[in-house]
């Protein structure tokens, strides 16, 4: 799209930044690094977390909510500042949707909508379905949304917002991530293959349904390791981790390794030769985790969660299972153990789609274009 004027456009920007480090706030911090993005548009940011630690985002204590209630005031003052003192063409908002953090972040859309700018929301999460009949969501949505452009990560998560946004108001952005491996890279040569499964140890990542599947595979005396990379949690931290893998028999090939960054993750990435992510969380969207194993060549297994299928095309970079099978997961797995040649055709494969679909310059492309097209439109249809 062409710039209209010399001036350049100004945006205000309310998302969340890292700390903590999750999805939404990696890809906000994405844009705000992106040269491409600050070459197009001014762009001024007001961080809309109030959690700066992991930890902090599910504990509760009287002080973590004086802490987190200042945080929310001194970023809806900063706002309130930017709108009064500075002229802005557009205001972008990745807000949560849905329960307690929607009802958090909607006072920040309607105060640009109160000050008569033009809004779009994008949705790194999910879950307005669930709440869409409650009454006070009703009335929420219906006013956040009225005249609100969306950006979404995947036309397969429009069912969640259907009844709230119309179609036509809506614009799919793909998750990047920058390049960080240098193709072709030599393989480790494992006696048996490594599966890897990066994440947080929730229950609802997949870690429990991975264990079953591999406590199938060992049954069936197939060789093979599993590496577990990430986080301990209130659902799971090593010591249950240890006692779940040994009540399975497993605890000579499944390994937990905690919490990895920077090369020493990458070193697990270099050694694995599948790729294990069978989530079924229920606000899985367009998961960062899948595009890296893709960059690194690695075939997928993962679920038909949000985004996924747009990350995993079944049978040609990986396999997407049912949520919550282990058989099925299993039975994926096994075909890769067993045949190394569609182990390096898948891999190959999907290193092809994450360079020409899912890497941070096409995110960024596909974002300047949904702003200017954000910016250039007058005319926005609701339901």
């Amino acid at each position: 799209m062409e710039i209209i004027n010399k001036r350049k456009p100004r945006i205000l920007m309310i998302a969340p930044l890292p700390p903590p480090v999750h999805g939404s706030s990696m890809v906000s911090q994405s844009i705000r690094d992106s040269r491409m993005l600050n070459e197009t548009f001014r762009m001024d940011f007001v961080n809309l977390s109030t959690s700066r630690t992991m930890e902090e985002i599910d504990k509760r204590s009287k002080i973590l909510y004086v802490k987190k209630a200042i945080r929310f005031m001194g970023a809806y003052a900063q706002t309130f500042w930017n709108l009064a003192t500075r002229r802005y063409d557009l205001c972008y908002l990745a807000i949560t949707c849905h329960g307690v953090g929607f009802l958090k972040d909607a006072p920040f859309v309607l105060l640009c909508k109160l000050f008569g700018k033009k809004v779009v929301i994008h949705q790194h999460n999910k879950g307005m379905a669930k709440d869409v009949d409650k009454a006070v969501y009703k009335w929420l949505f219906h006013r956040v949304y009225k005249n609100s452009k969306v950006i979404l990560l995947s036309w397969h998560l429009y069912e969640d917002i259907a009844r709230v946004v119309a179609k036509n108001n809506v614009m799919v952005c793909h998750n990047g991530i920058e390049p960080t491996v240098e193709w072709p890279f030599e393989k480790y040569e494992n006696e048996k293959p490594h599966i890897l499964f990066l994440s947080n140890l929730i229950i609802e990542k997949g870690v429990l349904v991975l264990l079953d599947a591999l406590k199938i595979l060992k049954g069936k005396e197939l060789g093979f390791i599993c590496d577990f990379v990430g986080s301990e949690t209130k659902d799971m931290d090593a010591v249950r981790f240890a006692k779940e893998a040994k009540e399975r028999g497993l605890d000579d090939v499944a390994i937990y390794h905690g919490r990895k960054y920077g090369k020493e993750k990458k070193k697990y990435f270099h050694q694995a030769d599948i790729f294990a992510f069978p989530t079924f969380y229920f606000n899985e969207c367009f998961p960062l985790v899948n595009l890296e194993a893709m960059e690194y060549g690695l075939p997928v297994i993962s679920t038909n969660e949000g985004g996924i299928p747009d990350e995993i095309i079944n049978g040609k970079n990986g396999f997407v299972v049912e949520a919550e099978n282990a058989e099925m997961l299993a039975g994926s797995i096994e075909k890769l153990i067993i045949d190394k040649p569609l182990r390096k055709i898948m891999g190959e494969e999907g290193r092809k789609m994450f360079i020409k679909r899912f890497t941070i310059n096409e995110f960024e492309i596909s974002m300047k274009n949904c702003l200017w097209k954000c910016i250039q439109e007058n005319d926005y249809q609701i339901l």
